[in-house]
């Protein structure tokens, strides 16, 4: 994992830390530290606790852009075995943006897609910021249509600002290639679960996200728009973000409660960031159990269930 980064909010957090290793660094045999630096590690958890457990809609927008926090390729590494890469959309090119391939979870076969962010300024440029362009959006749809031509579980991890929005992405057909996945992966026939695991953000989320079963990790956003841009547009002024977190209402507890999702899926202590493995160890489990649950149901049933999940969610609540 990358050097450790701290929100502002997380800042108490950082200094405690910092005088742990500072008193670890010191501790011998002939200096024993160990009774102070048990008493700053539980203070720590403390802390910790008292931060992430009353985190603002703004605060839960900027742990999700964390930038140690698990991307599509980490969960990956440490939920699936035997994972080969498929790349391009046969037609134009390939986008470093949407990675997607065959895998096994748990021994079984499934298509796994996601969006893929980058962590230092190389790879976030490789990646567009994890942005895709069209062909990210077709790239994804042709191992989808693999996937159901092959009678294999499509899972899909979701954590990008929005679609690319150039000139180029435009120019080849930006708005159809997110129209026909909405489309296409509303009636494909094989099971589909989607995991909102950082940012969902707008129709860049959506296209990759029409699924039985919709996920959120606890400290994940999903909305129409980033909050700076919401503001943006609102206010003309896109430092008002944290009002606008507040207007939009795109934590997981919201969008719970907006029924658009099915089930939150919870981070460890101080978020996903803090401890890969046991962030993927619980998603592990909660695909596992949403794909035994899926696998059960006739495929017309899983079908219509799926069209009628998204007509519910088109319902106005006052």
């Amino acid at each position: 994992m990358s050097q450790q980064f701290y929100l502002e909010f997380e800042k108490p957090l950082a200094e405690l830390e910092r005088k742990v290793q500072e008193l670890t660094a010191l501790s011998s045999d002939n200096v024993d530290l160990s009774t102070e630096i048990a008493k700053l590690e539980k203070k720590i958890e403390t802390v910790r606790s008292d931060i992430f457990s009353d985190l603002s809609r703004w605060q839960t927008a900027q742990v999700a852009r964390h930038i140690n926090r698990p991307f599509t390729l980490d969960y990956i590494a440490h939920i699936f075995t035997e994972f080969t890469e498929l790349h391009g959309d046969r037609n134009f090119g390939d986008d470093h943006a949407i990675v997607g391939g065959l895998a096994r979870l748990d021994g079984e076969p499934v298509m796994v897609i996601g969006h893929q962010k980058g962590r230092d300024t190389k790879e976030k440029v490789f990646r567009n910021f994890g942005m895709p362009n069209p062909e990210g959006y077709r790239k994804a749809l042709r191992l989808m249509e693999m996937a159901e031509r092959f009678r294999l579980p499509i899972i899909t991890f979701v954590d990008t600002p929005g679609a690319y929005p150039g000139i180029g992405a435009e120019e080849r057909g930006q708005a159809e290639a997110i129209a026909r996945n909405l489309r296409e992966m509303a009636r494909l026939t094989v099971p589909i679960i989607v995991v909102i695991t950082g940012e969902g953000g707008s129709g860049g989320a959506l296209a990759i996200a029409i699924g039985d079963r919709i996920l959120m990790l606890e400290h994940s956003v999903y909305a129409v728009i980033s909050p700076e841009g919401c503001a943006a547009i609102l206010w003309s002024d896109g430092t008002k973000g944290e009002q606008a977190a507040e207007a939009l209402k795109p934590t997981a507890k919201d969008i719970l409660g907006l029924g658009v999702i099915d089930e939150i899926v919870p981070e460890p202590k101080g978020g996903a960031h803090r401890d890969h493995p046991s962030m993927a160890k619980t998603l592990h489990e909660a695909l596992r159990r949403n794909l035994d649950e899926l696998k059960t149901l006739p495929v017309e049933e899983l079908v219509e269930e799926r069209y009628q999940k998204f007509r519910r969610m088109t319902r106005c609540v006052e």
